[in-house]
């Protein structure tokens, strides 16, 4: 009933325990728990578990930290606004850029059944994400008279259902080959006891590996390798929820070209000293991103001598990347390095009961993006104002809920109709 090879796989790493059910399964459900094991990369799991339960800590583990320079977008003069305009303007022209749109997830804490990126947020004509995003690529396509390349990084739960979402809407009248699906990679759970989660009979648990992941994916799908065929320079990485994301500013891009560093990003001044954003800082001499989770409050409250915060420009996932900057992210190692979060899972036990545990009973294995940061000596920051680049769908209601998207969206469209 099972094949030899999985047999001869899961022996090799300590792993019999996920066809332990197969009796139970039906022809179906025994393929695609096969396929899941095929997909496995033990050896890096592996690797992982014995770092996450290691008792080992880093000598050495204090940091120096630093606040990282920036420049305001708003202070810059009409003369620098036009001079970085034409120098973004002209690598889009010549097709030196791409955008690449991270939508792995589903919108189910939006009531929503299906990708993120196809939720209505509604906006009259009610676009999809996807749409509104597609809609500011194809503007600078035309102004530009060069189509953009578009990247979009999906996940196993996603795919299909993305991609014939595209074609059902003919692709928004982009044109198709410039639309480039690929798939995150996923990482299994694994238990305390090093054993892979089952969270049913036939179900390996996996989690997608975080926004860190694109690098590596970008890799394995062959990506990268379309982009340097393309010869694309700068290529701009954002997430799928943010209305106000714009994919292609030729201003951004021509900051990036114009700093001499590999790597840019936008940030925004954090809305308060608790607000749960990363902040951009220099760690050890290097561009570092603190999680909120991380820094002290005493580090997250420090101000200068205006009342400013020091460690005030949050990191919102608006990233500019060199191509040789992924070039050297990827490597010899294919991405970066995992973090482990401490998670509670249902899973099968060994009598195939379903528990529910109440308390962490498992790791889960992601990496973060601004960790490629670190890897450089600089990092230009372009600080831009809140209120017209950022507007998030991640609740249902609330802060950050499209009700809260949909009056920014439509109060930002104004102000930009009465210039």
């Amino acid at each position: 009933m099972v094949p030899e090879k999985i047999k001869e796989l899961l022996k090799k790493n300590g792993q019999e325990h996920l066809t332990g059910f197969c009796g139970e399964l039906g022809d179906e459900e025994r393929k695609a728990l096969f396929k899941q094991i095929e997909g496995i990369d033990f050896e890096k799991v592996t690797e992982l578990y014995k770092s996450a339960s290691s008792e080992h800590t880093e000598s050495g583990g204090e940091y120096c930290y630093e606040p990282l320079g920036y420049t305001e977008k708003a202070g810059l003069t009409p003369d620098e606004r036009n001079e970085l305009e034409r120098i973004g303007g002209e690598i889009i022209a010549n097709g030196g850029f791409a955008a690449l749109t991270m939508a792995g997830g589903q919108g189910t804490r939006l009531g929503h059944d299906g990708p993120k990126g196809t939720y209505d947020i509604g906006l009259p004509g009610h676009p999809s994400l996807f749409e509104i995003q597609c809609s500011r690529l194809a503007a600078a396509s035309a102004k530009y008279g060069k189509t953009i390349p578009w990247y979009i990084m999906t996940s196993r739960e996603n795919d299909k259902a993305t991609r014939k979402f595209f074609r059902e809407h003919s692709f928004f009248g982009y044109p198709e080959e410039d639309i480039v699906f690929f798939v995150q990679n996923m990482l299994p759970m694994v238990a305390f006891d090093g054993k892979i989660v089952l969270d049913e009979k036939g179900h390996v648990k996996e989690g997608a590996d975080g926004h860190g992941g694109v690098f590596a994916a970008l890799k394995s799908s062959g990506c990268y390798d379309d982009m340097k065929r393309r010869g694309i320079k700068w290529i701009f990485i954002g997430g799928i929820d943010n209305v106000l994301l714009k994919l292609c500013d030729p201003l951004f891009i021509g900051f990036g070209e114009s700093s001499g560093a590999k790597i840019a990003a936008k940030s925004l001044v954090k809305r308060d000293a608790k607000e749960g954003v990363g902040v951009f800082c220099r760690r050890n001499g290097k561009p570092y991103v603190i999680e909120y989770t991380e820094i002290s409050d005493e580090m997250a409250d420090m101000r200068n001598g205006d009342g400013s915060f020091v460690y005030g420009d949050a990191h919102v996932l608006c990233n500019l990347f060199s191509i040789e900057a992924v070039a050297a992210v990827i490597g010899e190692n294919s991405g970066l390095p995992y973090h482990v979060a401490r998670k509670k899972t249902k899973f099968v036990n060994e009598k195939g009961e379903t528990i529910v545990p109440e308390k962490p009973n498992a790791y889960k294995f992601e990496a973060f993006i601004f960790d490629a940061f670190e890897m450089f000596d600089d990092l230009a920051i372009l600080r831009v104002d809140r209120e017209s680049e950022f507007a998030p769908v991640k609740n249902k209601e609330g802060e950050d809920s499209p009700e809260s998207a949909r009056r920014m969206y439509e109060e930002n469209l104004r102000r930009n109709e009465q210039r």
